[in-house]
């Protein structure tokens, strides 16, 4: 049922013949011949749209908008105004209609614009509910989601948080991963010793070296004195190594006797000194794939790789996109001072409908420059970035039968690689297993997307 409609005519003949015609297209239709009749339906059902014509009679349409815009304003209002009456169609929109149609008119036009608003309608209201939602949507500091993907991380962070198994988090960039290591953390029995983070690509490797296990006095030119590394630092406490997969091969098997002997030896030194962290990794690369190209050993992936944790791209992740927004909305509107309490239900489609391939940093970006240019109470269309705005649907539409629509068979093989791509959190053995491929020829046809402009499914 695409919902329900209350049609307010004088006219029964055109009751009966639009309740008709609505009954076919998938509604369930009312009508009333009387604006008191009507607010008596209104008040003793639940309807999702009202169809009134500006001429009931008795009673005025646009009088009737306006009183239900008052009384029920979350209910869509369609107005049929008289052909080129354009002061009927701007009164109606003045007096709150969602919309109007013009008489004569084809009921597919109509259907259109209830359609259309009773989408408006589910759309504001899932906005409110998310937006009382936002704060009891964070099982963890930070870690915010209420869909099914991200319920299941929650479940998983709790079972591993208190034990001391070595937990590799695998997800793409800007899905939160130091704030899972984090989660793991505060959750677990060293929550109240250090949590220390270090991003392996940021240091080049004599550095890293150094950063990790400390080195001596005199070890290289600038070592005027010692310095203690990040595993002792973070005694008793949890070390989290990010983008794990850029570690230098040199330093993977000093990293992986650490783990083994539970003792790091500093740069220059000969005294092996024993430490007491929990280590949790993350990485944004399919390391399975870097294990088989030679770039990372396996003794070591198996060693960090103990318990895995995939983080789900935000595009998998429904309406926590409009959880999130809401988040940092209310976070920066604060912050700012600016009385700017939610998004509008056409904002709030749009970045629903957008892939956000930078996932929550892309997300949280966008909101913060809405936030900065809006001139309203909540977040406009216009107020976001034009690539979202003009975003155009991803997915294949193979039931339809509009050819405008319909795709290419290389097109779809496409989209149905980065669907399963995305399904397991970009691990590409498992992706051509799932194909029937062989890996040659998933990264193959990954190549051939590439440089036909497909990005890198």
């Amino acid at each position: 049922m695409n919902g329900r409609v209350l049609v307010v005519d004088d006219d029964r003949a055109m009751c009966e013949m639009l309740a008709s015609a609505l009954a076919r297209a998938g509604f369930d239709a009312v009508w009333r011949t009387a604006a008191a009749a009507a607010r008596a339906a209104l008040d003793a059902d639940d309807i999702d749209v009202v169809v009134s014509d500006v001429n009931l009679g008795d009673a005025d349409g646009i009088a009737l908008c306006a009183e239900l815009a008052t009384a029920h304003p979350e209910l869509p209002v369609v107005m049929i105004t008289a052909f080129g009456s354009m002061e009927s169609a701007i009164a109606a929109i003045r007096a709150g209609a969602y919309d109007f149609v013009t008489k004569p008119f084809a009921v597919e036009l109509l259907i259109h614009a209830l359609e259309r608003a009773i989408r408006h309608r589910r759309m504001r209201a899932e906005v409110k509910r998310l937006r009382a939602a936002a704060g009891e949507a964070a099982p963890f500091a930070g870690l915010i989601g209420a869909s099914e993907p991200m319920q299941n991380v929650a479940r998983l962070i709790a079972r591993v948080a208190a034990s001391e198994v070595s937990v590799l988090v695998s997800g793409e960039t800007g899905t939160g991963k130091e704030i899972v290591a984090r989660a793991l953390h505060e959750r677990g029995r060293r929550r109240d010793r250090p949590f220390i983070a270090v991003n392996c690509a940021a240091l080049p490797e004599p550095l890293l070296e150094s950063e990790l296990f400390g080195h001596a006095r005199g070890a290289f030119t600038d070592a005027r004195s010692p310095r203690t590394g990040l595993f002792l630092r973070a005694s008793g406490g949890t070390l989290f190594l990010d983008e794990i997969a850029e570690l230098p091969l040199g330093l993977q098997p000093k990293l992986l006797r650490a783990l083994q002997e539970r003792v790091v030896r500093p740069v220059g030194s000969d005294v092996e000194v024993p430490f007491d962290v929990r280590l949790v990794t993350a990485t944004n690369r399919d390391l399975e794939s870097a294990v088989a190209a030679g770039r990372f050993r396996e003794d070591l992936f198996y060693r960090i790789n103990v318990v895995n944790l995939a983080l789900p791209p935000l595009r998998s992740r429904g309406n926590d996109v409009l959880l999130l927004a809401q988040h940092f909305l209310s976070r920066y509107a604060e912050r700012s001072g600016k009385s700017v309490v939610g998004l509008s239900a056409p904002a709030a489609e749009r970045l629903l409908a957008y892939d956000w391939p930078g996932n929550v940093r892309e997300l949280q970006n966008c909101i913060e420059r809405a936030l900065a240019l809006t001139q309203y109470d909540h977040l406009a269309v216009d107020d976001l970035p034009e690539k979202i705005r003009a975003h155009r649907r991803e997915y294949v539409v193979v039931a339809s039968t509009d050819p405008a629509e319909l795709a290419s068979m290389e097109e779809v093989e496409r989209r149905y690689v980065a669907r399963v791509l995305e399904a397991v959190a970009g691990n590409k053995t498992l992706a051509a297993r799932i194909l029937g491929f062989d890996r040659k020829t998933l990264y193959r046809k990954l190549e051939h997307y590439a440089a036909r402009g497909g990005g890198d499914a």
